[in-house]
């Protein structure tokens, strides 16, 4: 009798905090994903109202909307929502020119709290016909696509993937069959249907496990599809990605013990340098929070550059210095280049020193 008490007592607080989790948020949206279900291409877009409560203790006021697709026009309340009243963020979604499945993001941005809102819409676009060219514009061999390589954006790494779908048109006079795709451990691909009939489109499913990549920055990786068509039968496409850890949303109380980077300066001038001679600079980090900081990397957006942190690790109120090494390589003239930092500072997970220099 004690110990179904006890499990029925766990139960309770277990359902208990989970509501009052939820009830802590400032801004409670009815729900955060929506699910439009099969729409057709044909009939133009579709869209969708996300309701939210203001459950702060002042007025918030929408400071931004980003869709993650052009696909996705948002609009949303503009003027301040006040204690205990409604807004919204509309979610209009074009579905020309993308047969098959689609799951876009809204990130919301409010003058409440620091972290984003995300806000997803889902759905199975149906096509009644071809996919126009002009939609498609970028052609391999017998294939039509929107690019010529697949950018998934943003990749956070955890358990979750990311997935993303890139449509495709069959602009040959053959059908086409997929005989075998070779990607990394990471990355799975998908390609539906297995034969696409001429004039038919389909759809290349990716999917990244940013946890067994397990790197931060800029990743550029390699998917290989082999078919059965004619002009190019082995189809190679570079995979875009941006890896980033995932922070869950935290309570001003546990943002104020959480770690916090501030760097000294988010710009270095290197001055006037002359070609083929490496220049380096010092930039100071230090530790503002109340836990410990982690660099977890340090990122150039150019071979040319190279950035090393004199410690990783930052206790509170410690700080540290990195140093930055700019080697033209024959570069000349002016020049901007960029540091991207990422820590475990849940506030500003990645930050960047911007660099400049003239080289003579």
């Amino acid at each position: 009798m004690k110990m179904k008490f006890c499990l029925t007592a766990l139960i309770t607080l277990f359902f208990g905090l989970n509501v009052f989790a939820q009830q802590s948020k400032p801004i409670q949206f009815r729900e955060e994903t929506f699910d439009f279900g099969s729409i057709k291409e044909e009939s133009g877009s579709v869209i969708h109202e996300f309701m939210f409560t203001n459950a702060g203790n002042r007025p918030v006021k929408i400071l931004s909307v980003n869709p993650s697709c052009g696909c996705t026009t948002p609009s949303w309340s503009k003027e301040p929502v006040g204690v205990g009243k409604t807004g919204f963020i509309q979610a209009s979604f074009n579905p020309k020119g993308r047969p098959g499945y689609f799951n876009k993001s809204l990130t919301v941005t409010t003058d409440m709290d620091a972290n984003p809102i995300v806000l997803q819409i889902k759905g199975q676009v149906s096509s009644g016909g071809k996919t126009p060219d002009i939609d498609l514009p970028y052609a391999n061999g017998n294939l039509k696509l929107k690019s010529n390589s697949f950018n998934l954006g943003k990749v956070y790494i955890k358990d979750e993937p990311t997935v993303r779908d890139f449509p495709f048109l069959n602009n040959g006079t053959k059908a086409i069959s997929i005989k075998n795709i070779v990607s990394p451990v990471y990355i799975k691909a998908d390609v539906q249907p297995k034969t696409i009939e001429p004039g038919k489109t389909g759809n290349i499913k990716i999917t990244y496990l940013g946890k067994v990549k397990n790197q931060y920055g800029f990743q550029n990786d390699n998917v290989e599809i082999t078919t059965d068509d004619e002009i190019t039968p082995v189809k190679s496409f570079s995979v875009y990605a941006t890896l980033e850890d995932f922070f869950p949303e935290l309570t001003s109380a546990e943002l104020a013990k959480a770690p916090n980077l501030k760097i000294q300066s988010n710009t270095v001038d290197f001055g006037r340098i002359k070609g083929n001679t490496t220049a380096v600079r010092e930039v100071q980090f230090v530790n503002t929070g109340k836990k410990e900081l982690m660099i977890k990397a340090l990122q150039g957006n150019c071979v040319c550059i190279t950035a090393i942190s004199g410690k990783k690790t930052l206790k509170a109120g410690e700080a540290t210095t990195i140093q930055i090494a700019f080697n033209p390589m024959d570069r000349t003239g002016t020049q901007q280049k960029a540091v991207t930092v990422y820590s475990n500072d849940p506030q500003n997970p990645v930050q960047r020193i911007m660099l400049s220099a003239y080289v003579e």
